[in-house]
């Protein structure tokens, strides 16, 4: 433990490996196993990744290498102090500009979670953000959207654009035959009231999706 805090204060916490991140975390061994060794067995169950380490439950992570409660809620709080810190940095965006600046902004917010939600974002002429809303909620599947409540919204917020947000919690990106005409039947609503419907994207553990890079979608 001095030797890892010692490397951390010398030489900050980007200087050190993953493994010894998570042994600082964990605090101390477990029956006379170095913090190093517990460290590396735990990170080795999530096939090394810190992404799907990040998004166990307590409950999988306190099996995973027999870490015990009390460490498994310590590594879950870190990772959502993560979380928050990311969907803090990127909420404070006022401005749109390209595609990646949406998905920075809800992936710390939707990508873990175990079932859809679908966001509209709201935008002026200028890619400005009048607001953010959640439209729907629903199961692992997937969620209802009424394309008119979004068109709806948009009137009420004089809003000149809007970029439809959704999640898939099985982790591939690719879009459903419902997630496409969704997306038909909201362009050509909005177009109705002189609404731009710039991009709908799809965001997933192993991925995203955008329906504009993909040609299915025009805003002009």
């Amino acid at each position: 433990m001095r030797d890892l805090t010692d490397k951390l204060t010398a030489r900050g916490a980007e200087a050190l490996e993953d493994g010894e991140l998570l042994a600082l975390l964990l605090g101390d061994g477990v029956a006379g196993e170095p913090m190093e060794q517990l460290a590396g067995r735990l990170l080795d169950a999530f096939g090394g990744r810190l992404s799907d380490l990040g998004r166990a439950d307590v409950a999988r992570l306190r099996m995973a290498a027999g870490i015990g409660l009390k460490r498994a809620c310590r590594i879950a709080a870190a990772a959502e102090i993560g979380r928050r810190m990311l969907a803090a940095e990127a909420g404070d965006a006022d401005r749109i500009a390209t595609s990646d600046d949406v998905i920075r902004l809800f992936r710390p917010q939707i990508e873990s979670l175990g079932y859809e939600e679908c966001w509209a974002l709201y935008l002026t002429s200028t890619n400005r953000i009048i607001e953010r809303c959640r439209i729907s909620q629903g199961g692992v599947q997937g969620t209802v959207v009424d394309h008119r409540l979004v068109v709806k919204r948009a009137l009420e917020l004089l809003a000149t654009q809007l970029i439809l947000v959704h999640n898939h919690p099985s982790g591939t990106a690719e879009p459903s035959p419902q997630d496409r005409l969704l997306t038909e039947r909201l362009a050509r609503a909005a177009a109705l009231f002189d609404i731009r419907l710039l991009d709908h994207l799809i965001i997933a553990r192993e991925g995203e999706f955008s329906f504009l890079r993909h040609g299915l979608l025009d805003p002009k």
